[in-house]
């Protein structure tokens, strides 16, 4: 439920039927038919209503060559190829495939072939070889006229072979060797995009028939990932792993200039076949899920054009469902995208400000730095640093008029520091030194809240900055440090963090005391957080291991949402944006090194049912 002031509003319409997100934008994901055959690294080929799954690992030692052949409805069981094989590649239609390379048994790399296979829609035959024998290539284009690329030997490659109907010709290489990538299009109008090299990749490349050119990257960087395209100009990819490796769900779509996030699968999957059809339907045909191999199918098909198309701040009443409806900025649908790059990669720098205006300070690269850089919604710019380096310092404020406070350099400090648009000045300390600590507020009026003082020991300390000088107030309730926080000196919200356990403990602060609320559903430490206390994000931290979990504070509870691109950590210190529009820079994606990656969020818009009140 919404209140009928949260639209922008135009117009209320009388319509029968929900206006709907259309073309590709408004794709979906539903359950398909169940494949025959329980296997992961699989490939396809076809269309949505006529397609063929080839080969892959049921987990026995040799390679299955099991063929299936899928309706629109459901899988039969066809002819099975002359070599069983893994994560060879193929391209083509129902009656007329190729499948090109792969691996057939251990051991490696002995199991790896050249072998390529033709399809007539009935039998598998034996045809000429690629020159270089690999696995976890990509092919796309026709059974006479394809390209099959990259991939690895043991190494991730570049390498690039043209398929002609009777002889493979190598040719240019991609700009960017790797494996375990996709591709899609034809031999004048291709493309690829994510893979292995040997970090996880969303770099995308084009190929004109004779060279490539590096584009822009997607916004969620995986290997083994699916995907299905006509053209250089129209491509969507979907699932994959990321750097955990985590198995994602995030499907893409690509038109010629920039990748867009669409729906996700309905099961995040991995290294499971796709058609390659076109972006207007395609299919995610088996791979492994969270719980291992599947049977799974899912079918792809975008909204149609000829419905009213949805406009945020639309409103309209649904005379068959009896219902007020509204199109408004929904912070749940909300998904994370490519930033730039930090110059100085870091991890438990101090970080404050907006999503277009932000300051990340200190840190340690590993040494300690002084670094400061400024964002400005697409680049951060080095500007003056800080008179003393350190790590895990708290910031708030702004880019105009900052504030860092203490942190870590050869032991606990207590240095505070002021910025004024243009040099930082030493101004009072804090009464007790502390690292990896938060903070929230602006230069004049911040609060300084939990951090790390001796013996993997967590802090209840709270100070409060009035501009000239600390003050001790009341503590949290839970000492703790890696702390996440957000919010204003009289309305502030402080989760997660450590002492030593990783804590999903929230508390909500009012101006003179903290108060325990419902807890992160992911217990962890180390980070990042924006917003304020009735509306906020956190995301990433440390677990077991790194996350890349995002979590959204509607005032009440914690509700799971997009995860961010890639596991990360580290991050605390301060936080940059709001709910509807965030930043989370630098961190590490496992153990160091640190890295430059930053990630964007934005609220994305969703229908919701609108009361008068």
């Amino acid at each position: 439920m919404t209140t009928l002031k949260d639209i922008k509003g135009d117009q209320i319409r009388y319509l029968d039927q929900d206006p709907v997100v259309q073309g590709v934008a408004g794709g979906t994901w539903a359950t398909g038919g169940t494949m025959n055959t329980l296997r992961n690294s699989l490939a396809g080929f076809g269309i949505q209503t006529a397609a063929i799954a080839a080969g892959g690992d049921t987990g026995a030692v040799a390679r299955t060559g099991a063929t299936e052949s899928y309706n629109g409805t459901s899988w039969t069981t066809v002819n099975s190829l002359n070599t069983g094989r893994q994560t060879g590649d193929t391209t083509g239609t129902q009656t007329a495939g190729i499948m090109a390379g792969g691996y057939t048994s251990p051991p490696f790399p002995t199991g790896l072939t050249t072998n390529v296979e033709s399809w007539d829609g009935t039998n598998w035959t034996e045809i000429t070889d690629i020159n270089t024998a690999r696995y976890t290539n990509t092919t796309f284009g026709l059974q006479t006229s394809a390209i099959t690329a990259g991939g690895s030997d043991g190494v991730e490659s570049g390498l690039v072979e043209q398929w002609n109907g009777s002889s493979w010709t190598e040719i240019n290489d991609l700009n960017s060797a790797r494996f375990s990538l996709m591709g899609g299009g034809s031999v004048s109008s291709g493309i690829v995009a994510g893979g292995g090299t040997p970090t996880v990749t969303g770099a995308t490349e084009t190929f004109n028939g004779t060279s490539w050119t590096s584009v822009s990257s997607m916004n969620t960087g995986r290997e083994s990932l699916m995907g299905s395209g006509s053209s250089s100009t129209d491509q969507i990819v979907y699932g994959g792993s990321n750097s955990v490796p985590a198995i994602v769900a995030n499907t893409e779509y690509w038109n010629g200039s920039s990748w867009t996030e669409v729906n996700d699968l309905g099961t995040a999957t991995r290294v499971g076949g796709s058609t390659k059809g076109g972006t207007t339907t395609a299919l995610a045909i088996g791979g492994s899920n969270p719980s291992g191999r599947t049977l799974n199918t899912e079918e792809w098909t975008t909204a149609p054009t000829n419905s009213i198309a949805l406009q945020e701040g639309m409103l309209w009443f649904n005379s068959t469902s009896q219902t007020l409806k509204g199109y408004k900025l929904s912070i749940p649908t909300g998904s994370w995208s490519s930033g730039g790059n930090l110059n100085t990669a870091r991890s438990d720098a101090g970080m404050s400000g907006v999503y277009n205006a932000a300051f990340i300070v200190g840190g340690n690269t590993p040494t300690l730095t002084a670094n400061h850089e400024q964002y400005n919604g697409s680049s951060w710019i080095e500007v003056a640093d800080l008179n003393t380096a350190r790590y895990g310092n708290g910031a708030t404020g702004t880019t105009s008029a900052g504030l860092t406070f203490a942190g870590w350099d050869t032991a606990n400090v207590s240095f505070t520091e002021s910025w004024n648009g243009s040099a930082w000045s030493e101004v009072n300390d804090m009464n007790t030194a502390r690292h990896l600590l938060n903070g929230v507020g602006t230069s004049t009026a911040s609060l300084g809240f939990g951090g790390y003082i001796a013996s993997a020991t967590g802090s209840a300390l709270n100070e409060q900055w009035n501009g000239t000088s600390w003050t001790e107030v009341n503590d949290l309730n839970t000492s703790r440090y890696g702390i996440g926080g957000c919010g204003i000196t009289t309305a502030a919200l402080a989760f997660g963090g450590a002492n030593p356990t990783v804590s999903a403990t929230t508390e909500s602060w009012n101006g003179t005391t903290w108060t325990e609320v419902n807890d992160l559903n992911t217990a962890r430490r180390y980070m990042g957080s924006a917003g304020v206390q009735t509306s906020a994000l956190a995301f990433g931290g440390f677990t077991t291991a790194p996350t890349e979990v995002t979590e959204f504070w509607n005032g009440t509870s914690w509700t799971e949402v997009n995860d961010l691109a890639a596991a990360r950590t580290n991050m605390s210190g301060g936080g940059a944006g709001t709910a509807t529009q965030a930043l989370a820079a630098g961190g590490y994606p496992g153990s160091p090194p640190n890295t430059t990656s930053t990630e964007e969020w934005n609220a994305g818009n969703a229908v919701v049912t609108v009361t008068t009140s």
